[in-house]
């Protein structure tokens, strides 16, 4: 169990993709901290567990929603059951995501990762922006990749329609996730919330299941190169409770320091223009 410093008592914080992985981690420690943590999970029974695990291991308070985040009425349900429980909401964790091989879609119609690795975290948070803005010091943290320096956004085709390759998907998700950071940090200006992304480096463990497209032989290669749960979730704690981090926004963090992105996550007006296109996706249907 991490030690509870700094102290987060009578904070409460909210993390998507914490049934297992980095997620979990995450959780964990802002709940040994002292925060009261909500986590969503998709499968009851064993987001019910993992809750039942965190309380154990910290002595915490954990809670559980739950909700498939790739189904955007399921998103805006866990924000509505979030907003009905507590008026506040101190730190926001966008970490669910995956990578998939064949091209899948949503119960939406939407491609899949661009939709869960994205869009989800685009409409959660705007559907918290109510708690999140009456809450001093507010915290943001969005979970992205190195994986956005490989790649540009396929404005013309952002969800492969065209021809579909599992990294290419993922990677564009990743720099989705950073565009996002940096227009929403901006649109925060004169707000008490700030918002930063991080990358948590090659995580070992899950990473080949999840990752189903990745060779035994190339995994191989990468593993010597990966980290622990525990070390790939350290910079989104940091950036959850550090004092160093305060008022800082629109940042992009790697093992606990700012990080330089790729030029096009540079373009203030890609972001822009991501942020229209993700409102044409989100729009409810009447």
């Amino acid at each position: 169990m991490t030690t509870p410093d700094p102290s987060l008592h009578g904070q409460v914080a909210l993390v998507t993709g914490a049934t297992n992985g980095i997620g979990k981690v995450i959780a964990r420690d802002l709940a040994a901290r002292g925060a009261r943590v909500y986590i969503v999970g998709r499968d009851a029974d064993k987001t019910a567990r993992v809750a039942r695990d965190l309380q154990q291991a910290t002595g915490g308070d954990v809670r559980t929603i739950l909700g498939d985040l790739s189904v955007q009425a399921d998103v805006r349900r866990v924000a509505r059951e979030y907003r009905a429980a507590e008026p506040r909401l101190h730190i926001l964790v966008n970490n669910a995501g995956a990578f998939y091989r064949a091209r899948q879609e949503t119960r939406d119609g939407i491609e899949m990762t661009f939709a869960l690795n994205h869009l989800a975290y685009f409409l959660l948070t705007q559907e918290l922006l109510p708690v999140l803005t009456a809450t001093p010091g507010a915290r943001i943290v969005n979970t992205s990749s190195m994986a956005h320096t490989m790649t540009r956004l396929r404005w013309h085709d952002p969800e492969f329609k065209l021809g579909y390759r599992g990294w290419s998907a993922y990677a564009q998700s990743k720099l989705a996730n950073v565009l996002f950071t940096r227009e929403l940090a901006r649109r925060l200006r004169g707000t008490d919330v700030t918002v930063n992304a991080f990358h948590p480096g090659l995580v070992r463990s899950g990473f080949a299941h999840n990752n189903q497209g990745l060779t035994s032989a190339l995994w191989g290669l990468l593993r010597p190169f990966s980290v622990t749960e525990e070390q790939g979730a350290r910079t989104a704690v940091y950036l959850a409770t550090s004092a160093d981090v305060a008022g800082l926004s629109g940042l992009y963090f790697t093992n606990e320091h700012v990080a330089p992105v790729s030029a096009e996550a540079l373009d203030d007006a890609a972001a822009e223009r991501l942020w229209r296109l993700s409102e044409t996706y989100v729009q409810p249907v009447h």
